[in-house]
């Protein structure tokens, strides 16, 4: 086998079986590159943060979408917004910190001041020192498109990107409505983790890996029931299912940690995925919001943010922070394998070859439109609608 080099873009001819993916998506640095200009800059609704995270007016937080620096804030009057975190002066990066909270924003380079809502308040000199007819109005922050929905703040880099309500849909909306409650939510901390593989590694996540896996689920028999899916062709998909809890947790010092104490076991697991690669997890009585970045070819950013509810009582926080800490996320019991896993499907990327789909799959030349909630079938759509805004040649070309 010899390595063929990529000194730029070459588009990928795409197998013509729906359940095949070519490995070189995965590891081809031009591929990476175009996909920040066609999916991340193109016409996608990114998720960037959750309105919970930035609860008292002066509160920020700071996020890196697809290489570029967004500042997320609350302004003095209780209202989201999303400026680029770059000076409106010089493009310097104006806050460094990932959270916090401040009123005024001042540039280290020339001192100039905005404010929450992304005003220029404030320079150094005379405005007759700068170029003539210069007003602090006409400078402030520059700022992306950005909705709000279930609290979830989205950006888009891309004018022409349908309204956010039409990207979602309503059965994606009232998905995670259902996901997370219907209510308030406060947040309680964060895992945050730099994978060594590709983001579609990350975002290709299935259910069929989860009891063969994770050692936790084998550990102690611990099964799902029945349940639902569902995936469309925006490449969004989600799922109810039912927990079974271990009979037996003789495996457990404290088997508290697994209790579910918020709801019923019917629904015991519940998740969205938004292409290209937010997720939403309610699993148990953990809620995780899961903001993650394209780094490189090679590595994947993502940010595990934990939530319990603002009528949460001590208690009931006191058992989500062990929850989230112990079960889902990089060091989770059920989930720390997750990052190996990528890391060894970054590797065997490339080698020749595609990889395949096989479990659900019932047809090689068609797409899915029905699912078990255990399947691998379901991703599918998310290639699918992967390969057409790609424009990767090949099936229904």
């Amino acid at each position: 086998m010899s390595v063929k080099p990529y000194p730029g873009w070459e588009k990928i001819s795409w197998p013509e079986k729906k359940n095949h993916i070519p490995k070189e998506v995965f590891v081809r640095p031009d591929v990476f590159e175009e996909e920040l200009k066609r999916l991340f800059y193109g016409k996608e609704w990114l998720a960037v943060g959750h309105e919970a995270e930035i609860p008292n007016p002066g509160d920020f937080k700071t996020f890196m979408m697809a290489r570029v620096p967004l500042l997320i804030t609350r302004d003095m009057n209780g209202e989201v917004n999303v400026v680029y975190n770059a000076c409106s002066h010089r493009g310097n990066q104006l806050e460094t910190e990932s959270r916090g909270n401040k009123i005024e924003f001042e540039c280290p380079y020339h001192r100039w001041v905005f404010d929450p809502n992304g005003d220029l308040i404030g320079c150094p000199a005379k405005a007759s020192e700068f170029s003539p007819g210069f007003k602090k109005s006409d400078y402030p922050l520059d700022r992306p498109r950005f909705a709000i929905s279930n609290g979830i703040i989205f950006v888009t880099f891309n004018l022409d990107t349908p309204e956010l309500s039409e990207h979602l849909g309503k059965q994606v909306e009232d998905h995670t409505a259902m996901v997370l409650g219907g209510g308030k939510l406060k947040l309680i901390g964060y895992h945050k983790i730099i994978f060594k593989a590709n983001w579609k590694a990350y975002a290709d996540n299935d259910s069929y890996h989860a009891p063969l896996l994770h050692t936790a689920f084998r550990m102690l028999s611990w099964g799902g029931g029945k349940g639902s899916r569902f995936a469309n062709e925006k490449g969004q998909r989600g799922f109810i299912s039912e927990l079974s809890l271990p009979r037996d947790t003789g495996m457990l010092k404290d088997p508290s940690l697994i209790e579910y104490k918020s709801g019923d076991l019917s629904k015991g697991s519940t998740a969205v995925h938004m292409f290209p690669m937010f997720s939403i997890v309610h699993h148990l009585d953990v809620i995780n919001l899961r903001f993650a970045t394209p780094l490189s070819a090679d590595q994947t950013e993502a940010h595990y943010a934990y939530f319990c509810r603002e009528d949460d009582d001590a208690e009931m926080v006191r058992h989500r922070v062990r929850q989230s800490s112990n079960l889902i996320g990089p060091c989770g019991m059920i989930s720390m394998e997750d990052a190996a896993v990528f890391q060894r499907l970054h590797i065997g990327g490339f080698t020749p070859g595609s990889a395949i789909f096989q479990k659900g799959v019932k047809d090689e030349y068609a797409l899915p439109t029905d699912f078990s909630q255990n399947d691998e079938a379901a991703n599918l759509l998310w290639w699918e609608h992967y390969r057409n805004a790609m424009e990767f040649g090949g099936s229904n070309k």
